[in-house]
């Protein structure tokens, strides 16, 4: 269950409710009694971390497992100048 953070535009009190999705937002404050309280926008309390995650394998300027072939075929094309591979020389 999600942690809501909640604020009187009366008093100025903050709350913190454990609710579940289905439960009606709050409205009377605890410290006043007024029904003033409004839901906040709080940051996730949680970060994902591991590889399969966009912040750490799409990221730009990070080189992964699943960039480094996509990178390494980029520079060998410019390098050569054309996009088809390099053929011998016939002598």
């Amino acid at each position: 269950m999600p942690i809501y953070a909640y604020k009187c535009a009366e008093c100025g009190h903050d709350h913190e409710a454990l609710q579940k999705f289905s439960d009606a937002p709050l409205t009377d404050c605890p410290a006043c009694g007024q029904p003033a309280l409004a839901k906040q926008v709080t940051a996730a309390g949680f970060q994902l971390k591991g590889s399969g995650w966009y912040v750490t394998d799409f990221r730009g300027g990070q080189k992964g497992a699943a960039s480094s072939g996509s990178a390494e075929s980029a520079t060998t094309s410019s390098a050569t100048g054309s996009s088809t591979p390099a053929t011998p020389a016939a002598s």
